[in-house]
């Protein structure tokens, strides 16, 4: 307790400092306990319930100052620039509408444009927030306060010349470097970010803030082991600046450590950590349970092109799942609105972007240019080849697609359907159907087996295959007897029999063929298997 130091010291006869001491200090704790040791013994402080409410603030103690300022506007002698510091109170509270109730009640100033500026942004008002605009002046508060409107409104690079500015005239405004590096992070500046920090952290080497920047600049340019080991100091060091950044650096672990721990750490903090809500909706993509991230980002109304693109994600997924053509409607129209946008328009995200909205159109020349602009930045990406390499082979370019294909290392990926269906056709549009009839052959009987092999069977028989193609028929007519398939292995078996006749087949291959056509109880396979046999004896092919 603090307060029983300023009886000791009275005490023992020394002097109890004064209040604009410790407030040129910035010494909050110590001025709210001075302030309340002068209320206990009696002697008055002039304004010092609102002293207590200031220094509350300042601490980050609003709920206190909030219950000062709230007292202090009950009272017939309430100064009326108590109203714009209770607003302020109620804003950092998350208390909007509060807020702008009471900023309307103080007297015009400087401070409430500034807090009706932000409360317009906050209501999405483009009125209101123009109106506050041209009130704003060419001084350094307002100036930080149009900086501020322009970062969350994703205008970086306005942002940056505004700060810029300042610096200029300001140099012991240091902080300023973690909001202009701030804004390079935002534009995949990274190492221009780290520059910038530099100048901030050899100054104040433990700034929470600062190190947390830099350790996310680590994760884009390095991994999530670097980005953990700059953090590593910081949650070490157990300062009062760790404790006030606490929640901000478990929740970024997370993200350096691929997830690990998100079902503990993100929940509780998606109300608090803007970025925690979509950290825990991409957790959930990446472990498939898509119905629990459309259900955690459905009602999110989207205002930055991350969580455009999230929604467009977690739709274009549930539509894919589902079979929904209205979500993939949506999220191909998320996807167009941020591709199309002028300030994501020639950005990597939005010509990604761009080519996910013509995917899902299935307009693949269109992929295919936005794919090729960007591909340099994506080499070693699975999910990018992944992506690409459909384009390639939708477009007919099987070859490269085939290429690509095999770029991929992810065994998630290798194991999708999707992924063996369309490496299977470019393997035999590529004339490797026996590598098609491996893929076949590595997995385990089910739907997706069924469905590989009647892409086997019909795009050999179109490729004139015939030997792979009525392997895949034989299979297919034991586990279903259609009529269909008996046909296809009919007509396969035969083209095997023509390729031979023409020299473009092995003629041993001629034993396995009439293996294939006994095992099937159809009247039309002794007229067949004679003729087979009669060519064989003349050429003398030992069956």
């Amino acid at each position: 307790m603090i307060l029983p130091r300023y009886y000791r010291r009275r005490k023992k006869g020394k002097e109890v400092p004064q209040l604009e001491e410790l407030l040129a200090h910035r010494d909050f704790t110590g001025a709210i306990a001075l302030l309340e040791f002068k209320q206990h013994v009696g002697e008055k402080e002039e304004d010092g319930n609102l002293w207590i409410g200031y220094c509350a603030f300042h601490l980050g103690d609003y709920k206190r100052a909030l219950e000062e300022y709230e007292a202090l506007t009950k009272q017939a002698t309430c100064k009326p620039d108590v109203w714009v510091n209770l607003a302020c109170t109620y804003f950092f509270l998350g208390m909007y509408t509060q807020a702008e109730q009471a900023a309307l009640k103080a007297p015009k100033s400087g401070l409430q444009n500034r807090l009706l500026f932000h409360l317009a942004h906050k209501f999405s008002d483009e009125k209101k927030l123009m109106s506050s605009h041209q009130n704003l002046q060419d001084v350094t508060e307002d100036q930080l306060s149009l900086a501020s409107i322009h970062y969350m409104r994703s205008h970086y690079q306005e942002a940056i010349d505004i700060y810029k500015r300042i610096l200029l005239d300001n140099r012991e405004y240091l902080a300023l470097n973690v909001y202009v590096a701030l804004c390079y992070y935002k534009l995949d500046y990274y190492d221009v970010s780290q520059e910038v920090l530099a100048v901030y952290l050899q100054q104040v080497p433990d700034s929470t803030i600062a190190l947390n920047l830099k350790a996310c600049n680590h994760f884009r340019l390095y991994n999530g082991k670097a980005a953990e080991a700059e953090l590593k100091n910081l949650t070490d060091s157990a300062s009062s600046s760790f404790e006030f950044g606490k929640e901000l650096i478990k929740h970024n672990l997370v993200v350096f450590r691929g997830g690990e721990g998100a079902l503990q750490v993100l929940p509780p903090l998606v109300d608090v950590i803007p970025e925690a809500r979509l950290n825990l909706v991409i957790y959930y993509l990446q472990q498939d349970d898509v119905q629990e991230a459309y259900n955690l980002i459905k009602d999110l109304e989207p205002t930055a092109p991350q969580e455009y693109i999230l929604k467009g994600v977690v739709n274009a997924a549930l539509g894919q799942e589902m079979g929904s053509r209205d979500h993939l409607k949506i999220a191909q129209q998320f996807f167009q609105l941020v591709g199309e946008s002028a300030s994501e328009c020639d950005t990597i995200p939005g010509r990604q972007c761009m080519s996910s909205c013509f995917f899902l159109l299935r307009q693949f020349p269109n992929v295919l240019i936005y794919l090729n602009s960007i591909k340099s930045y994506f080499y070693n990406n699975d999910t990018f080849n992944f992506n690409y390499a459909q384009a390639k082979a939708a477009m007919g370019n099987f070859s490269e697609a085939e290429e690509v294909f095999l770029l991929i290392q992810s065994e998630k990926i290798k194991s999708d359907f999707v992924y063996l269906s369309w490496l299977a056709r470019c393997y035999i549009m590529n004339k490797k159907p026996q590598l098609a009839w491996k893929l076949y052959l590595k997995m385990e009987t089910s739907g997706d087996s069924f469905n590989l092999l009647q892409l086997i069977a019909n795009d050999c028989y179109k490729m004139r295959q015939f030997y792979y193609s009525a392997k895949a028929f034989d299979i297919l007519e034991r586990l279903d007897n259609n009529p269909e398939y008996w046909e296809g292995k009919r007509g396969a078996c035969v083209g095997v029999f023509q390729m031979i006749l023409a020299g473009r087949e092995a003629k041993e291959t001629l034993r396995e063929v009439l293996h294939l056509l006994k095992s099937t109880g159809n009247s039309q396979v002794e007229y067949i298997v004679r003729v087979m046999k009669k060519w064989a004896k003349e050429n003398r092919v030992p069956l």
